[in-house]
């Protein structure tokens, strides 16, 4: 049962995922559990060097959209396992994950990708990567080297659901805003004791009718550094303005940098745009997917906040259906958009063609 603690540890599915995450972050290994098998997984951006040389029969995994952009032939799902040539340097080794580095090494390949069926714990071991922050890479290969974690594939992969289902509302008090006095700022904790979630509740809006709603991903550049790459902060002001003028409603500042790739990731995904890349093929290149925000988290701040429905201010259609699809019936979407300016229009109009967003 999810969430169960297991009779031997007393460890819940978050306690076991974030150990793992933790020993990826520090380069120590992971063995996941899958299939009656284990495999023993190390993230490629954190892999010390000393532990590369020792590894066995090492195997990369990388997920479909960075596996595209070098041209690796798909035969997977989700994801491709290859095996490494027993030369391979570990710098030769992250410039296959890391494309910020693909000037440096431009020649790569040619790739012994495997065909046959694999198990959960490599999709697992990418996965892990993600919720560590890390680029979405990982080493699968035999080793000598104490796990510094031991947990099921399965524990891995139900990590995003069991972190909705445990959310808790935390604190709440009055915070009068500029603009909006009449404010109340609502704090959600995940059991993993991640960053916190925000919901901004204007003018009390009642609980029995659609409550207007702006969905807001946190931007660290735009929010708070004031950024012209993006248009997060004109979006985040621009709501809580809105929000207040037409009588009521909530912001939910989620914890969700760049897309869900997080700050660091963001800012690789930058430097792949100066090379002239745009914001959709920068995030692909790296290995994620356009988008890997994660919405139930926002429909069960609005649950334990009393709201049942939404009018949800926004201009990307994905976000009217991913609501949705998390359980809040989204009864009319009402447009969001501000001015453009020299250094975001370019990434306002990838939006617009390749992500379907309404402006």
């Amino acid at each position: 049962m999810k969430g169960q603690r297991t009779a031997k540890t007393g460890a819940t599915i978050v306690d076991r995922v974030i150990r793992a995450v933790d020993a990826f972050r520090r380069g120590l290994p992971v063995a996941i559990k899958a299939g009656g098998g284990t495999a023993h997984a190390f993230a490629v951006e954190t892999l010390p060097s000393a532990t590369w040389k020792a590894l066995r029969k090492p195997r990369l995994v990388l997920t479909h959209e960075r596996a595209r952009t070098l041209k690796i032939r798909l035969y997977t799902p989700d994801i491709v396992t290859i095996a490494v040539r027993p030369d391979l340097s570990l710098d030769e080794l992250v410039a296959v994950a890391d494309p910020t580095d693909d000037l440096l090494y431009p020649i790569k390949g040619p790739f012994d990708t495997l065909r046959e069926a694999l198990p959960a714990s490599h999709a697992a071991s990418v996965k892990l990567a993600k919720l560590a922050g890390l680029l979405p890479a990982a080493v699968i290969a035999r080793t000598d080297i104490a796990p510094a974690a031991t947990l099921a594939a399965a524990d891995i992969l139900a990590y995003d659901d069991e972190i909705v289902r445990t959310l808790k509302l935390v604190a709440r008090a009055r915070v009068p805003l500029e603009g909006a006095e009449k404010t109340e700022l609502v704090s959600f904790r995940p059991a993993d004791g991640g960053p916190e979630h925000y919901a901004i509740v204007i003018n009390a809006p009642p609980t029995a009718k659609p409550v207007l709603t702006r969905l807001h991903s946190e931007c660290f550049t735009g929010d708070l550094l004031g950024s012209l790459k993006c248009d997060c902060g004109d979006q985040l002001r621009g709501a809580i303005a809105a929000i207040e003028k037409a009588g009521g409603g909530i912001l939910l500042y989620l914890a969700q940098e760049g897309r869900g790739i997080g700050l660091i990731n963001k800012l690789r995904a930058y430097r792949l745009q100066d090379q002239g890349y745009d914001t959709i093929d920068a995030n692909e290149r790296l290995g994620f997917q356009s988008d890997e925000r994660q919405y139930g988290i926002a429909a069960r701040m609005l649950e334990l906040l009393g709201y049942k429905s939404v009018r949800l201010m926004t201009n990307n259609p994905d976000k009217v259906a991913a609501l949705k699809a998390a359980g809040i019936p989204v009864v009319a979407r009402v447009r969001h958009a501000f001015p453009d300016n020299e250094h975001n229009r370019a990434y306002l109009q990838t939006k617009a063609a390749k992500a379907g967003h309404l402006f």
